[in-house]
Parts: C-alpha cells; structure tokens; sequence
C-alpha cells in the first residue's frame, strides 16, 4: 500500500519541479529545488521539502513563503499534469540540507589536510 504512495508522492514531485520552473514569481529564487514530497495516505496534505541555495536567509525564507502563498495554483496546475483523483493541498517548508552541506564541506575544506597525511595515518 505505502509503495503507491511513494509513487504518487515522486509523481507529485516531479509535477511541482516542472510547474516551479515556470513561474514567473520574482520572489521565487531560481535556485529552488524539490527535494521531496510526502503525500499523506488520505491524499488530504502533501508536505513538499523545498532547497534554496542563496547566501541570504530571509531570501530562502522568501521563496518558500511565495510557493506557499501560490499552493492554490500550483495544486491546480499539478491536477492538469498528473492523472490522479483528488489532489492534495500542498505544504512547503525549506529544507537547509543542501546548505549544510555546503557549510560542512567549508569546514573541512579549512582543516588544511592534505591526502598524504591522511594516507600516512593509515599507513601507521
């Protein structure tokens, strides 16, 4: 049963993804990503985990906030691209996992280890 479910919750990502690319929403970043969508099994809300690769909190926060505020059009667009019955209505939230990565790999970048050290630790 749950595998359905997963399919119509990658279905539903994917629709998003093609629907965001084509807004013309100025507070929407152009680095936005779906990273997922999880349809509840009732199909009644869909939490859709939004990334945002910007320098600027608040314009991550921005994006998020305008694909909230166009849920309504973009679950009506969604039920036009996507053969299913009822539509759930769609939550974004940010999803930070893509910039804390970034900020992890920043980090390790400055310990200045180089690889034949660490191969030499091995070594050892």
């Amino acid at each position: 049963m749950s595998l359905r479910y997963d399919r119509i919750s990658e279905e539903i990502k994917k629709g998003i993804s093609e629907i965001i690319r084509e807004l013309k929403d100025p507070r929407i970043s152009e680095m936005t990503t779906i990273m997922s969508a999880e349809a509840t099994s009732d199909l009644t809300l869909c939490k859709v985990r939004v990334s945002v690769y910007s320098q600027s909190q608040k314009a991550r926060e921005d994006s998020v906030a305008a694909l909230n505020h166009a849920s309504g059009f973009i679950a009506r667009e969604l039920r036009n691209r996507i053969d299913i019955r009822r539509v759930p209505k769609l939550r974004f939230e940010l999803d930070d996992s893509i910039a804390y990565s970034v900020h992890i790999s920043k980090i390790l970048d400055g310990l200045n280890i180089t690889p034949e050290e660490t191969e030499e630790e091995n070594d050892e």
